[in-house]
């Protein structure tokens, strides 16, 4: 039977109905404000950028709820049952649209792209060209540069009461890129409480393409102060080593009698402030585990709340997953609920192809050919 509290809340968000913008099909379900607890209005997402609409869309599967906006694609709230039947809303996001759109933001929630994580000094040869991108990280390119897929607004395409599908053409040229790339991102809450996430696209040049979400996670609950207490298990026997600028040396190191070593479960604060030199590079976590596993969607990685005795798996058909935890967080401002978010009080586990693969002969290809599909799913469930 489900619980009282999840139940009411789950009725509150089916009796309120708004209107959405950009031109959504008719099968489109009403689109739906958060649950009765949130603290996320969906007028202060609605708005036009350069004449494109921006809207709220929430999500349900009858026992959690998700809430999505079409700029940047961005998940605002995550909201799965704890061990008391309760709503814990379990990503970190701001309160309203604008917040999103300051420089410096953090890419809070936001599908990332054309290359998730780093392209050192921007640059990389495709074909026998040599291409030049947007610096936006020190000497390097960092999830798509400036413009990146982040900070465009999402065509909706087809929404019903727990699925959002997305598109975006990125023009030939877009941030430095070459092809036109035709992405499709769609978003859908599954029966066994998974938040999977499936990403197209396809182009008629030849590029490179790494898709990822950039979702900021706290088991705990949002607004909570830490996540150094979370169990993390990462299957991944290797990751990559990174310079003083966090580009990939090229090494693939064990992580053997390392702080690396998340095999089993293993506190995220354990080691983190061990003089280990990685460790001290970024700051923290901030690298790309190399994962063990064999073609297709597995489960690579497990985060558990001792709080909240939330648990999420992650299942991924990408080989590598970019640890963050939350290093360079400090005093965070317009949270929702007019919350602050303080330092190393949320995590990132984003599934992706490594950093730097155009420059890394070594490393899985992140060419994507015309007339080839780029297709690729991940999942976060939640139990």
């Amino acid at each position: 039977m489900m619980n009282n509290k999840i139940s009411k809340s789950l009725a509150f968000v089916a009796a309120i109905v708004g209107v959405s913008a950009c031109n959504p099909p008719q099968e489109q379900s009403a689109q739906r404000t958060t649950q009765a607890e949130s603290t996320v209005s969906p007028a202060e997402f609605a708005a036009e950028i350069d004449g494109d609409s921006v809207q709220l869309y929430t999500l349900t599967n009858g026992t959690a709820v998700a809430a999505i906006i079409n700029y940047g694609a961005r998940i605002i709230s995550l909201q799965v049952p704890d061990k008391n039947g309760d709503l814990v809303d379990v990503v970190l996001g701001y309160k309203d649209l604008a917040s999103y759109r300051k420089s410096g933001e953090g890419f809070y929630g936001a599908v990332v792209g054309r290359y998730g994580n780093r392209i050192a000094k921007g640059q990389f040869e495709l074909e026998g060209q040599q291409y030049q991108l947007e610096l936006n990280d020190g000497p390097n390119t960092l999830h798509g540069g400036t413009n990146g897929f982040f900070s465009k607004v999402w065509e909706v395409k087809h929404v019903t009461d727990s699925s959002l599908e997305l598109h975006y053409t990125s023009p030939d040229g877009d941030a430095g890129y070459p092809g036109t790339l035709n992405t499709t991102i769609v978003y859908t809450l599954t029966s066994d409480n998974g938040l999977d996430i499936s990403y197209h696209a396809t182009t008629d040049k030849a590029t490179v393409v790494n898709l990822t979400n950039h979702a900021y996670f706290n088991l705990s609950g949002e607004g909570d102060s830490t996540i150094l207490d979370h169990l993390l298990t990462i299957r991944a026997d290797g990751y990559t080593p990174v310079d003083e600028t966090l580009i990939p040396t090229g090494e693939i190191a064990s992580v053997e009698n390392t702080p690396f070593d998340f095999r089993q479960p293993t506190a995220i604060g354990k080691r983190i402030d061990t003089a280990d030199a990685q460790l001290l590079l970024g700051k923290g976590y901030d690298h790309n585990f190399v994962l063990k596993k064999d073609p297709g969607l597995q489960l690579v990685a497990t985060v558990e709340s001792p709080k909240t005795g939330i648990v999420m798996d992650i299942l991924t058909e990408e080989p590598g997953l970019q640890f963050y935890s939350g290093n360079f967080m400090d005093n965070v401002q317009n949270a929702k609920g007019g919350k602050t978010y303080g330092y190393r009080s949320a995590f990132c586990l984003e599934t992706q192809h490594f950093p730097d693969s155009p420059n890394q002969p070594d490393f899985p290809s992140t060419v994507l050919e015309p007339k080839a599909e780029y297709h690729t799913r991940t999942v976060y469930r939640f139990r």
